[in-house]
Order: C-alpha cells, then structure tokens, then sequence
C-alpha cells in the first residue's frame, strides 16, 4: 500500500510544475497572455451583469416597479416606499462602521493599484466595495454600479495574474483588461471597454498591450450580448448628415462649458463630503441623512434616483422643453453630491453621461434663442455630445467617450463633434483642475497621484532611501586651524558642521576653509562662520520631487538629512539624486513597452 503522505507530496509537485511551466508560457509569449485577458474578461462580463441584475432585482422589490421599468422612468413612487432610500443608508452605514473596525485602511481601486502597487488588490476589500456599491444603487441613492463593475472584474484580474506571479507590467495591463471588459459588457460596448482601460485605469496606450486588453473587452461584451441582460447600451439611431463644418466651434464651446459644469459638481461633492463630516452625528448615520434628503428630491422627479439609465433614454427620445430640462439638470447634480457626500458608494459614470446629455440639450435650446440660431444645433446630437464631454472632464478618457458614441449611433459626424468636445473638455480640466473624479478623491485623501500611470517606483526615491553616511563632522565653535587639521585639502568636499546639541547647524565647504581673505584682520575664527545651507536640509521622507526642487532652490550640489529633532542623518548630492532617478524612469519605460533590460 502507498503511502498517502507521498502521494500528497508527488501530486503537489506535479501541480508546482505544471504551474510553473503556465507561469513560463505566458512569460514568454503574447498568446497565452491574450488567452488568460479572455478568460478574465468573460469573468468580469458575468459579473457586471450578475450586480446589474442583483441591484435592479432590489429596485423592483423595494420600490413596486415593474420588472422591464428602469427606477428612473418609474411613474411617481408612493412617499412610503421612498423610506427604502434612508433604510438602505442606514444598513450601508452599519456594514461600514463595522467593516473598518476590521479593516481601517481604505480599499484600493484599479487607479491606485495599478498607480502605486503594481496591480496589486485585495479579493475582501472589492467584494466590500461591490456591496457598497449594490446596496447604495439597489435602495434608489442616486449613484452608478460602474465602481463595483470595474473593481470586481480589476480585482479577479489581479488575484489570477498573481497568482500566476506574472510580471509587474503584465500585471497591471492584466487590471486594465479586467475594468475595462466590465464596462464594455455594460455598455454592450467593447471599443468603449478598451480605450477604458487604457486610458483610465492603465494610463498609457500600449503595442503590446492592444491584444490581451481588446480580446479582454470583447470577451466581455460578447457574454453581456449572448445574456441579453443588464446591457444597457442605446440601439443606434439614423440621424443623417447634420453635423455641420460651422458647428464644430459650437460643439467645441460645449466642451468648455462641460469641462467647467464637471470641475463644480467634483468640487461640490468634496465640499458636500466635509459638510456631512462636520454634522453631530455619528458616521454610521450620515448615509441614512442624506437618504432623507433624496426623498425630497425624488418626490420631484423619479429621474433623481439610480443612475439615470432609463432617464437618458427617455430624454433623448422625448425632448423635454428646456424649463424642464434646466430643472432635472440641477436635481440630478444635487442628487448626485448628496449620494456622494453623505457617504453611498458608487461613482459618477453614469450619471455624468446622464447630466452631459441634459447640459447639451440646454446648450443647443440656448443657442437656439440668440443669434447663433441660424446654425440650428440640433438637440438630441448636441445632447449626445454633451453626454462625452462631461464624461470626459469627470471620469477622464476623451476617446473612451468618443467610441461610446461611435458604438451608440453608429454615425461618424456626431462620433467626429463628440471629438472636438472631449479634447477640449480635457485640455481645459487638466490646465485647470488636473483630477479625474477618482484621483480627486484620492488627493482628498492625501494621495498625490492624478492618472493610473505607475508611479510607485517614486515613493522608492525618497532622501532617506538615497542619502549616504556622513563623512566628516565638526563643531560650530571649532576653530579654522582645528578645521584644516582634521580636514586637509582634497580629503572631502565639505564637511557637515554640529553645534553644541550635536544638530545639524550647516555645511562647510572645505575649499573655504582654506580661501585667503582680503582682509585677515576680519577673517572668521570659528567653523560656524563659514557656515553655509543652514536652513536648506532634506527631511528622510522628502520625495525625490520634493529633493530636486529643493537643489534647484539652494543650487546646491549636496544637502545634508536630518530627523525632525534636527540630528544629523546623511548626505545626498544632486547627481546621484539625478542618476537614480534616471534610472527608474527608464526601467518603468521597458517595462511600459514590453523591452528587457539588456
């Protein structure tokens, strides 16, 4: 009879080489990669689709609507029922207070993953962020499920891909694939999916990145077409030729007027967030306050609560007047920051493309009265322009918005005016404002990035990383000739001066200790004369940006580190500062084009 312990022992080394032979696979070729992208974004589609289902299911339940009624199209709602807002706040309110008492870190989107931990995220922190997410648009607050969408297909991604301990470059693209397969089987959209993920979430288009990451989308859409549920897409309309050469300065003007409606309603969340935080109550309860608040909100109009897909169909097709439309544009922001502010989670997605169409529908109504209205904007397109541009100056990606007008008309005039609108909502949001709503709220928190590009290998180059150890040190009240006698010329550049605490209190330059003076008779005596960059130290955790900028500002070649309590700690020259800083810029750009070191 075997013995079952070496059994055990065989099979796990079988498993071991048959993983490590996957591991060398894809490693070594592009395929196997695609093929691992297209199994992770068939994944990611089923799961977008399984939480749209999961939160309309709790819409119809807790609302009365009908099953095929979208909630924001949903006729009046009885007053009753829109207690299910503030009772779904207060349960997210508990699952949070007891959450981070387990976990009080805050858990880390696709952005910051692939920012600043190579792709790295957590399995429990993405299912708590989904939950979040399906229970705040599942109870009516007005937020999208894209966040829990990208960051369940983002983080499947990442546990497989470390799982199969790929590269760090690999990894990341990997992420980007998972995030944007979920938005493409969302949107029934795979281009939109692709240029997702490159341009929000990895942060830079790629060669050898095309193939995993639109193989990763596809995949995506396709199980979301093959379902037939939870896609949400429009059907594309024949609109004809009327996008005319004379209007694309318009639909420019456009772009600017979004770009500044995304950076007030971004800046009006954060403001809302603080109001909220400053309230007597405790944190647990705020969601359930601001659940109050979207009842009176919703009592207006249903089209407040949700995302807002149904809405945005509806107003296309229907064209409201603009009285209306000016009303539902200011009701829908406000529902939006109060979500937010108040404490549900979910994100601006959808709702920023719902809050573009209504401000382009206003743009074109308002046009119409003045002079310009010769040019005749017509409404529906300018709304679909719009719908891109705000999109773009809140969530970022200015060919994202454009291919998802492409994949929603199917007509390259308004595809070519969505366009010209979200350049020129970029260009005037990173001039002016330089965040996405995503990183905005990740510089709330103290973070300094503002794209996905990896930056990590920064938070590496810090002065107390790079400094090295003290050489020589003297006392401020030494004398010159104690100071030559320890320091001959040509032992050391400069040595560090202590004064009588033993803290760093400047640098002596020994080619000055040894400079003849014009008049002896007022020659310096001690070494703290001679001292120089008294105030100009570096502290340990200054960052390599902070470093550079500090020997630009003394035209130093050397500062010294010190601690807090001003003790000295090392040294760092600006050329070793400049070399290593070269260094991982180069070694990210390999890694950013798929090049091995030589």
């Amino acid at each position: 009879m075997s013995d079952p312990t070496t059994s055990t022992l065989d099979e796990a080394r079988r498993e071991t080489g048959t993983l490590a032979w996957l591991r060398a696979q894809i490693r070594s070729s592009e395929l196997w990669l695609v093929f691992i992208a297209i199994l992770v974004g068939a994944a990611a589609g089923a799961m977008a689709l399984a939480q749209g289902v999961l939160a309309h299911a709790a819409q119809v339940v807790l609302f009365g609507i009908e099953p095929e009624v979208r909630l924001s199209v949903a006729p009046p709602i009885a007053p009753i029922r829109l207690l299910a807002i503030p009772a779904g706040g207060l349960i997210l309110g508990g699952l949070a207070f007891l959450w981070t008492k387990r976990r009080p870190a805050a858990p880390v989107d696709p952005v910051e993953a692939n920012a600043l931990r190579g792709g790295r995220m957590s399995i429990q922190d993405s299912v708590y962020v989904a939950a979040q997410t399906l229970i705040s648009n599942g109870f009516g607050a007005s937020v999208g499920l894209e966040a829990a969408y990208t960051q369940m297909g983002a983080a499947v991604a990442s546990r497989l891909g470390v799982w199969l301990n790929l590269r760090r470059a690999d990894l990341r693209l990997l992420v980007g694939a998972g995030a944007g397969a979920a938005i493409a089987a969302a949107f029934g959209a795979p281009l939109t999916g692709a240029f997702y993920a490159f341009e929000v979430i990895i942060g830079a288009y790629t060669v050898s990145g095309v193939a995993p990451v639109a193989a990763a989308a596809l995949a995506g859409a396709l199980v979301a077409r093959a379902s037939g549920e939870g896609v949400y897409g429009m059907a594309p309309q024949a609109f004809g030729k009327i996008v005319t050469l004379s209007a694309y300065g318009l639909y420019a003007g456009l772009g600017l007027v979004a770009a500044g409606f995304g950076i007030l309603v971004m800046r009006l969340a954060a403001l809302m967030e603080r109001f909220a935080g400053k309230l007597p109550v405790p944190r647990a309860f705020r969601p359930a306050i601001g659940g109050v608040i979207l009842i009176a909100l919703a009592l207006y109009s249903p089209q407040t609560l949700s995302s807002g897909h149904g809405a945005l169909r509806q107003d296309l097709a229907m064209g409201p007047a603009i009285e209306v439309v000016l009303i539902l544009l200011a009701l829908k922001a406000a529902a939006s920051i109060v979500s937010l502010g108040f404490g549900f989670r979910g994100g601006l997605f959808f709702a920023s493309l719902f809050l573009g169409s209504l401000l382009g529908r206003v743009y074109a109504m308002g046009l119409g009265m003045t002079h310009l209205s010769a040019l005749d904007l017509n409404p529906t397109v300018t709304a679909l322009v719009g719908m891109s541009a705000l999109a773009v100056a809140v969530i970022g990606g200015p060919f994202t918005m454009t291919f998802l007008v492409l994949e929603t008309t199917g007509d390259f005039g308004i595809t070519a005016a969505a366009l010209t609108a979200s350049l020129f909502s970029s260009l005037l949001v990173r001039e002016t404002f330089g965040y996405s709503f995503s990183t905005w709220r990740l510089h709330l928190r103290g973070e300094t990035i503002r794209s996905a590009h990896d930056v990590s290998f920064l938070r590496t180059l810090t002065a107390g990383t790079m400094m090295r150890p003290v050489r020589g040190s003297i006392a401020a009240d030494a004398s010159l000739a104690e100071a030559r006698r320890r320091f001959p010329l040509g032992s050391i550049k400069q040595a560090v001066i202590t004064d009588q605490a033993g803290a760093y209190a400047g640098l002596l330059p020994i080619a000055a200790l040894y400079a003849e003076t014009a008049e002896p008779a007022r020659a310096p005596t001690t070494v703290g004369a001679l001292a120089e960059f008294k105030d100009a130290a570096l502290r340990p955790e200054m960052s390599i940006k902070d470093m550079m900028e500090a020997f630009d500002r003394t035209k130093a070649d050397e500062l010294a580190v010190v601690d807090p309590a001003g003790m000295m700690l090392g040294m760092v020259s600006e050329a070793f500062a400049t070399r290593r800083y070269a260094d991982e810029l180069e070694k990210a750009r390999r890694d950013l084009i798929g090049e091995s070191a030589l």
